[in-house]
């Protein structure tokens, strides 16, 4: 008999499908010499102080260095800490039965560094000694199934990979769980969140926020010309930016007056536009935020149910490449997408003989090609599914389309002394552009269509204004300027030689980004405006501690990615990595304990429902001490925490302040008022007046 274990249970019904195993028992299938059983996700993590002994945070106890780390059945949050997930416990107890039926075992978890963790830390848990072999699959068909269950391949290839995932998980753990305690310890104010990847993220969105509001914007001005020649109108803007109105007001009296400009320079250059390659994950992720305003975790998670549904291939993946091996099932994809209504006119423009092979690159493809649709027809989808299908589908069109090709024309018009810039731009031949009609993404005024000119001619000024204008102050980060920030970050670290070792390595991986721009906003430490990432009250309290401390530097996290990419590939210690980790964990756990003790001293506030007495304030809730009473106010509404001034303008005036980013239980982002009735209870009030009970 042979145990078969999915990451999740839609994926254990499709295996168990294909197999045979047809008879259902909870939590597994069984038939035709299998048991197909699933995890839901994380089952075993790695333990919590409190399984140590260690309750509370205390000073005198940190640096906590486990050894060895202990694994426990997943905890869910309870008021006064955290208690075993029943669900999680009972389906472990169906994992070890089902194991212990088997003689080996296959593990069809999720291909890449988690679902590979998933699976080693139950079997550790389990104490199993079963042999396993591996599934490793980029796509749910059922011809990719079969297929790599044709080649299975052994449980010891992806000891590496397990290495990896291991470290990263005990690594996360030493620096999260240190930095956190020693910080709420210093602070003396509440509980404070702090991790590996997370806090060099807030370092990033707070530092370009005080960037952004600390910017001083200059007014400038200057002179904008329009000409009509050979029956076509074209504008030309000043080179030179004048700081005084009236400087630019004199000179444009002058050109009124002068009334023509000589062209002094004509440049005309061929730019050839590659298409782009396929979506990775981030790319995705990116694109996404920017055409369809979907947050990071909204794309991923509508790309984990199309690939669910068998409709796309593994979302989570980091390459941007196919191997040649699946190039031949490439034009019947194509083929597939011109099924689609909206997708026909596109796929209408595809030149079938010349698909362009940019995106072959066997030694570019990691653990996943980058992403495809499988063929498969698509049927009803949700709004967000469809957008994202075609989001796909579109992105393959484009990267097997040829490039894109261009004239550029830069052209120097001069007035009496002062020079004049227009731009032209010419599509020869529009190659991927034509795909969906984009021939141009630059937002420039000057680039426009232009008359045959030629150096030395002159050209009539049709009319001239002055135009004022001012600096720009750095962009606040939206989603996918943040996504590109973390992909990006070893380019921009300032030691050259460093800068060469990392550029190509971000903070965090494809498939952990998104997590890791929720956590900030659970933490409160981060809201939405429109599109922008702000950074709370609590967010910039955090930054201004840590800003100068090693676990705020994004080179030090570059650094860490790097060295868990070495690991994987054999060419570093997991347990020289692991000390450096401890070394580290002691040193920003000195540093924080350290920091002076912040005093903030909180308004006396009356319960709302007796009257009568003073409330106790802790950092998960607010409640009246009289047991009769026992008025109580969670702090965490939502995902979003209720600082002290939130507090005390619901206590006092009834209602809070608007919150925004809230999430519901089904994942919708909301803003809304917290409001009190007559009896002290909590309700919603949303901008339109309209309320809901809590």
């Amino acid at each position: 008999m042979k145990a078969v274990i999915a990451e999740k249970p839609s994926v254990g019904r499709e295996i168990a499908a294909l197999l045979g195993a047809s008879e259902r028992h909870e939590g597994y299938f069984e038939g035709n010499g299998y048991l197909v059983t699933w995890a839901l996700g994380h089952l075993v993590g790695l333990g919590m102080p409190e399984d140590y002994g260690l309750l509370g945070f205390k000073r005198e106890v940190l640096p906590i260095l486990p050894d060895p780390f202990k694994l426990t059945v997943r905890k869910i949050k309870k008021n006064k800490g955290y208690d075993v997930d029943p669900g999680a416990e009972r389906q472990l107890k169906i994992i070890e039965k089902v194991f212990s039926r088997s003689d080996s075992i296959i593990v069809a978890t999720d291909a890449g560094r988690e679902g590979e963790l998933i699976f080693r830390y139950i079997y550790q848990f389990l104490k199993c000694k079963k042999p396993f072999e591996r599934l490793w699959i980029s796509s749910l068909t059922e011809k990719a199934i079969r297929k790599g269950f044709e080649n299975l391949k052994p449980g010891s290839d992806f000891d590496r990979l397990y290495e990896a995932a291991e470290t990263r998980s005990r690594a996360d753990w030493l620096v999260g769980i240190n930095s956190s305690q020693a910080l709420s310890v210093a602070v003396g104010n509440g509980i404070y969140s702090l991790g590996r990847v997370q806090t060099p993220v807030l370092a990033l969105i707070c530092k370009r926020y005080q960037d952004h509001k600390n910017f001083k914007i200059e007014p400038y001005w200057q002179i904008r010309l329009e000409h009509r020649q050979d029956f076509m109108d074209f504008k030309s803007l000043s080179v030179i930016k004048w700081e005084n109105r009236r400087q630019a007001e004199d000179v444009h009296r002058a050109v009124i007056h002068e009334g023509k400009a000589i062209i002094s320079s004509i440049e005309k250059k061929p730019i050839t536009e590659q298409p782009p390659l396929l979506f990775d994950l981030t790319g995705l992720q990116k694109e996404a935020n920017r055409k369809l305003s979907l947050s990071a975790e909204e794309t991923l998670d509508t790309a984990q149910r199309l690939y669910e549904k068998k409709l796309i291939t593994y979302p989570r993946t980091g390459s941007r490449y196919i191997p040649e091996d699946l190039w031949s099932e490439i034009p019947d994809l194509v083929r597939s997408i011109n099924d689609r209504e909206s997708l026909k006119e596109a796929a209408s423009k595809m030149k079938w003989g010349s698909f362009n092979k940019r995106i072959v690159n066997d030694m570019k493809v990691t653990d996943h090609h980058g992403l495809l649709i499988t063929g498969k027809f698509p049927s009803v989808l949700t709004a967000k599914e469809n957008a994202i299908y075609d989001m796909i589908a579109c992105r393959l069109l484009e990267a097997l389309s040829q490039a894109c090709q261009k004239e550029l024309t830069d052209i120097t018009a001069e007035v009496l002394h002062y020079d004049f810039v227009l731009k032209g731009s010419k599509v020869i031949e529009p190659g991927w552009r034509a795909i969906r009609g984009y021939y141009s993404e630059e937002d420039n005024e000057l680039t426009q269509e232009l008359p045959q000119l030629q150096k030395g001619q002159e050209i009539k000024i049709k009319s001239a204004e002055v135009l004022q204008k001012k600096t720009s102050p750095p962009v606040l980060y939206t989603e996918a300027g943040l996504l590109s920030a973390m992909e990006t970050a070893g380019k921009k670290i300032e030691n050259e030689e460093k800068r060469r070792i990392l550029q190509n390595i971000g903070i965090g991986t494809p498939a952990t980004r998104a997590s890791i721009i929720e956590t900030l906003f659970s933490r409160n430490y981060i809201v939405r405006e429109k599109k922008s990432l702000i950074p709370t009250e609590k967010g910039q309290k955090v930054y201004e501690l840590i800003k100068d401390m090693k676990i705020a530097e994004v080179e030090m996290t570059a650094n860490w990615e790097l060295a868990l990419h070495e690991i994987e590939n054999s060419d570093k210690s997991s347990i020289n990595f692991h000390k450096e980790m401890e070394e580290f964990a002691s040193l920003i756990t000195s540093e924080l304990l350290a920091l002076p003790r912040q005093n903030v001293e909180h308004k006396d506030l009356t319960c709302p429902k007796c009257k009568a007495h003073q409330l106790i304030i802790e950092d998960r809730f607010v409640k009246c001490p009289c047991e009769e009473c026992a008025w109580i106010q969670f702090r965490n509404i939502c995902g979003i925490n209720l600082g002290f001034s939130d507090l005390e303008t619901l206590i006092v005036g009834g209602k809070t302040s608007l919150l925004r980013g809230m999430k519901s239980k089904s994942g919708k982002i909301f803003d809304a008022y917290i409001v009190l009735n007559e009896k002290a209870e909590s309700s919603f009030e949303f901008e339109n007046g309209k309320s809901k009970k809590r």
